[in-house]
């Protein structure tokens, strides 16, 4: 069974749309992004959250004490790492007792070096998300996920899914589906859209 994140919600409209469909996560984006909030901000929509939806907390090379604060004031429930953290930084998150979702950009192919990395990291979670040096992620753009094959742990697929390929996606297996742009129009959620993807991943567990 595969679980559904919306990441980038950065209006009260947006936490609206997500306590109407209850995905299993939403991120709150905390790096340089058009998605991007401030601290103030994540502290008022967590309060306004439905408290079965967990808030994924996303990050690129952030000051650790940022991270803590947020996590010892029950603003987010999971840090998703997207930048160059290696492993001692993930260490030094350890006492927080928050899972670690630690994101991989791919470009083409996960060499042997790679796959080493990504199978023994001590994060929770490993992310895939499309390699690009546009920007780190939110980019709704897709890799080839036919090199997932040889990952031996439970992971969120991000990058370009959307309501034609979702099926496809949901048939790899993943822990969850990582969502953003796809779920928008104009630049902004679309509870429509919204909508439609979490009853496309319920539809899809419920008939197995």
């Amino acid at each position: 069974m595969s679980r559904i994140k919306i990441c980038g919600l950065f209006r009260r409209e947006d936490i609206d749309f997500a306590n109407a469909v209850r995905p299993d996560y939403i991120g709150f984006v905390f790096a340089d992004s058009s998605r991007k909030i401030s601290y103030e901000q994540a502290r008022l929509f967590k309060t306004l959250l439905d408290k079965n939806i967990n808030a994924v907390g996303v990050f690129v090379n952030h000051d650790i004490d940022f991270i803590k604060k947020l996590c010892y004031n029950g603003i987010i429930d999971k840090i998703q790492l997207h930048g160059d953290e290696g492993e001692d930084y993930i260490d030094s998150l350890r006492c927080l007792n928050i899972p670690v979702i630690k994101a991989y950009r791919i470009e083409k192919e996960l060499d042997n070096e790679l796959l080493y990395r990504i199978n023994k990291s001590k994060a929770d979670f490993i992310l895939f998300d499309k390699l690009s040096d546009k920007a780190r992620g939110g980019l709704g753009e897709s890799f080839d996920w036919s090199v997932l094959k040889k990952v031996e742990r439970d992971y969120f697929l991000a990058g370009g899914i959307n309501l034609q390929n979702i099926d496809e996606a949901l048939r790899l297996n993943p822990y969850a589906l990582d969502l953003s742009s796809s779920v928008e129009e104009n630049g902004v959620k679309s509870l429509t859209l919204m909508k439609k993807v979490v009853n496309k991943v319920r539809d899809f567990n419920f008939l197995g």
